[in-house]
């Protein structure tokens, strides 16, 4: 038993030692720092039952890993001490409770600042008589690398600090980080240059601080945000944290724009739930919160344990990045013939929920990112944005990975595939294909088109599989009796389906146009057309000229139209379904309400669903609009409100 326990934290050293190496002074992190908590936690859980296997190269023995060469060692004054993790509420709750008894004080008497934990590069900016003499990384949390040069070139860093009083030393310790806007331009310069991009801003910190010419660093937007204070003489030093930190950002820097006192346990867990909320909407990355004794008094009362302080805990939020094996990439052909390649993963949790398959988009996707079949990879899955592979990691790699071209023919028809001019997607030009078909069919049914109930995905595969239909007038052709004798469909289910059907015929323009599923053509486009048309008659004969002439209707999109009112099968399909009974009627006109001309924009859960709000605001004359622009009238913000409620604050418009 205890040989068994010896192997397994031998085994755990070696593995998290080769990965702080890796993160700390490589740069190339091959795991994602939820994995790396995971394996930390194993090993000092087995230490400490077993204390008599504790290595002294063990990592809960020292903080990080030694130095690389190229960068000037220098010892930090005070040792830059990492945190202990909090991962969920019950443990931020102990972190509370363990306050309480350590300080002997009750809830009332302990106030803590809350503030972001950013996901960046954590350096220590040194200031002698005002100047700053010395910039260092982190390291090893004793040592650490001078990269004052490359920290000069970072605009956010005052050269000298602004008052009056300049202190003889003053230390003032924070991250380094890449702004969201500012990752992703530089992503799209490096693309443009045929450079890899970088797989995520903390990366892209890293490395942009660790290059030998600050030439190349000063052309990389870097930001820093103070946090703590380290040494400091010839100042006198505010009593809190918090006070701290306002004295911090007089000086010149900036804070974390959180900085929240809270004096009880359920206030601190509500700012830790609000703060997961708002991550998305930050121009920076957070991956939790740090929570601190606001007391510097209190602080040193509590003292540290061997790699953290007491009185400190980071509160981690659900990772958005982890790392998982690819292990096949599959073809969907979508309902206008896309082939798209989605990779299918081993099975990983990203931001609280599990994930197995994302999307690779299109070949120059594959192609500029270099994934292949077998690769470790890295999956981001932010908000309620669909899951996408990041990037590989290439130093996982074996040899035995395989490189992926999409096909040449359909795999689902074998109709040789087309790629038009100036698109990335490849197409099956075979309106017959069968998986154009059955994603024609789902559109169709889907709740903003038909609506009709009870026909989903399964149940359109099972229809297609049981050659029921071949077509979408073919639906309006089932009946009861040819339903039940499908597998797990009986008398009530198929009578319902059949009552849902009779239900669609009945439909508005707008929702029959969008329904047929004609490239390019969305809701509102829909709409629009359907109020230019107001019958299925004069839909029919439209032409481009006319089309052109209406609002949001480009060029592409008439071409796809009248190529659609052209094909005699999509028409013949029309006249059939009107043949079968369907009556289109006119789209909703605007009701005088005071909201003509108005844009509308939305955001978070709202009471009622996005096509009702949005079917609501078109009645009554406004439109609904995607994204947040000056020309936005109005923003309507739900539960939960996104990064388009932080930007109407930004540019003023009402919500």
């Amino acid at each position: 038993m205890k040989s068994s326990v010896k192997k397994e934290i031998d085994k755990l050293v070696e593995e998290l030692n080769e990965h702080s190496y890796r993160y700390y002074v490589l740069s190339e992190p091959v795991i994602s720092d939820a994995e790396y908590d995971r394996l930390f936690r194993r090993l000092e859980e087995l230490e400490k039952k077993h204390p008599e296997f504790v290595r002294p190269d063990s990592p809960t023995q020292r903080v990080g890993s030694v130095i690389s060469e190229g960068f000037r060692e220098v010892k930090h004054r005070i040792p830059m001490l990492s945190l202990a993790n909090a991962m969920d509420e019950n443990e931020l709750s102990e972190f509370y409770e363990q306050l309480k008894r350590f300080s002997h004080r009750n809830e009332k008497d302990i106030e803590l600042v809350v503030e972001y934990k950013f996901d960046g590069v954590a350096v220590s900016l040194t200031y002698e008589d005002g100047l700053l003499s010395l910039a260092a990384t982190r390291g090893d949390g004793m040592r650490g690398e001078d990269v004052t040069a490359n920290v000069k070139t970072i605009k956010s860093v005052p050269l000298k600090l602004r008052t009056d009083t300049l202190p003889e030393l003053f230390e003032v310790r924070g991250e380094v980080v890449f702004l969201k806007k500012d990752f992703e331009l530089l992503n799209q310069e490096r693309i443009a240059a045929g450079e890899p991009p970088f797989a995520n801003p903390r990366n892209a910190a890293s490395g942009s601080l660790r290059q030998l010419d600050p030439s190349v660093t000063a052309q990389r937007p870097l930001t820093f945000y103070a946090y703590a204070l380290g040494a400091v003489e010839g100042l006198q030093l505010p009593a809190t944290h918090y006070d701290a930190m306002q004295m911090v950002r007089r000086f010149g820097f900036n804070i974390s724009p959180l900085l929240e006192r809270v004096t009880s346990k359920d206030e601190l867990l509500e700012v830790y739930k609000k703060a997961e909320q708002e991550r998305n909407t930050l121009p920076f990355e957070v991956d939790g919160i740090v929570v601190k004794v606001n007391s510097h008094e209190l602080q040193q009362e509590l003292g540290f344990r061997q790699r953290s302080p007491r009185w400190a805990i980071a509160g981690k939020f659900a990772a958005v990045e982890e790392f998982t094996t690819l292990k096949d990439i599959v073809v969907q052909v979508g309902r206008t013939g896309a082939l798209t390649p989605v990779a299918i993963l081993e099975p990983v949790e990203v931001g609280g929920v599990t994930v197995s398959r994302a999307t690779l988009h299109n070949q120059d996707e594959i192609d500029r990112k270099d994934i292949r079949i077998g690769d470790t990879v890295i999956v981001r899955r932010q908000g309620d944005v669909i899951p996408a592979v990041v990037a590989p990691v290439i130093s996982r790699r074996t040899g035995k990975e395989k490189k992926f071209r999409l096909p040449d023919k359909c795999p689902e028809c074998g109709t040789s595939v087309e790629r038009v001019e100036g698109e990335a997607v490849l197409r099956c030009p075979n309106k017959h294909c069968p998986a154009r078909l059955e994603q024609r069919l789902i559109h169709f049914a889907s709740r903003n088109a038909a609506d009709i109930e009870g026909l989903g995905d399964k149940m359109v595969a099972l229809l297609l599989e049981h050659k029921l239909v071949n077509s979408i007038p073919d639906l309006y052709t089932l009946t009861v009796n040819k339903l039940e004798k499908l597998p797990r469909m009986a008398e009530l289910s198929s009578r319902n389906l059949v009552d849902a059907l009779n239900k669609s015929k009945t439909i508005s323009l707008n929702r029959f146009i969008y329904a047929l599923g004609i490239r390019h053509v969305g809701e509102k486009t829909a709409l629009t057309i359907a109020r230019y048309a107001r019958s299925i008659e004069k839909f029919l004969s439209l032409t481009e000229e006319e089309l052109l002439a209406l609002p949001d209707v480009g060029v592409e999109t008439a071409r796809a139209v009248v190529a659609f009112l052209s094909n005699d099968e999509e028409v013949a399909n029309i006249r059939r379904l009107l043949k079968l009974g369907f009556n289109i009627e006119p789209p909703p006109e605007p009701r005088d309400a005071g909201l003509a001309g108005k844009t509308f924009v939305f955001t978070g859960a709202l009471s009622i669903s996005r096509a009702e709000a949005q079917q609501l605001v078109e009645s009554l004359g406004g439109k609904v609009s995607s994204s947040v622009s000056k020309n936005t009238d109005f923003v309507v913000a739900g539960e939960k409100a996104g990064s388009k409620f932080k930007k109407a604050q930004e540019l003023g418009v009402p919500v």
